[in-house]
C-alpha cells in the first residue's frame, strides 16, 4: 500500500486531537487507554505515537514506549498499542507501521525492540521472535516478541 503514510504525531501536530478522537472511538479497548495517555501528554523523552494515514484519514496507530502493561517491565522499548481499522486489515499496514517505528527507534539509538501480544504467528512474519511470556496487570499472560534492529 504505497499510498499509506505512517507519521509520528506530536502534541503540536494538527493530527494530535484527531488521533485522540480516533483512538477513543476505535473498536479496541486499548484505544481509549492511548487517548488518555495522549490527553495527559504522558510521553517522555523519545516516547511517541504514530498514525497510519490513507487519503488524509487516520486508519491505525501504534506507540513506542519505555514501559508497557506489565508489573515486571524488564524490556524496552516497546512497540505497543498496534491497531489497524478492521476495514483496512490484511493490506500490510501493520508492517508499515512497525517498520516506521523501528526506523525511529534505531535513530534513537536502540538495537532491539519488543512487542507484547497474545497472538502467535503474526509478528514473526515481521522478523520478531518470541522470547518470553509476562503476566500483565490484568493477570493474563502475554507473549513477548523481540527483534534486533
Amino acid at each position: 500500500m504505497d499510498n499509506i503514510n505512517v507519521l509520528k504525531v506530536e502534541q503540536s501536530d494538527k493530527r494530535w486531537n484527531e488521533l485522540i478522537n480516533y483512538s477513543k472511538n476505535c473498536s479496541w479497548m486499548a484505544g481509549r487507554h492511548l487517548a488518555n495517555v495522549m490527553e495527559s501528554n504522558f510521553f517522555t523523552e523519545w516516547e511517541s505515537v504514530f498514525a497510519a494515514i490513507l487519503d488524509n484519514k487516520i486508519i491505525g496507530f501504534c506507540t513506542l514506549m519505555k514501559t508497557d502493561y506489565y508489573p515486571e517491565n524488564k524490556y524496552s522499548p516497546w512497540i505497543s498499542s498496534i491497531f489497524v481499522d478492521e476495514a483496512f486489515r490484511g493490506r500490510g499496514i501493520c508492517g508499515k507501521m512497525i517498520e516506521t517505528v523501528i526506523a525511529y527507534a534505531k535513530e534513537q539509538g536502540f538495537s532491539k525492540v519488543f512487542i507484547p501480544s497474545n497472538m502467535t504467528g503474526f509478528y514473526e512474519k515481521y522478523g520478531f521472535e518470541k522470547i518470553d511470556k509476562l503476566k500483565n496487570y490484568s493477570g493474563e499472560i502475554d507473549n513477548i516478541f523481540a527483534r534486533e534492529i
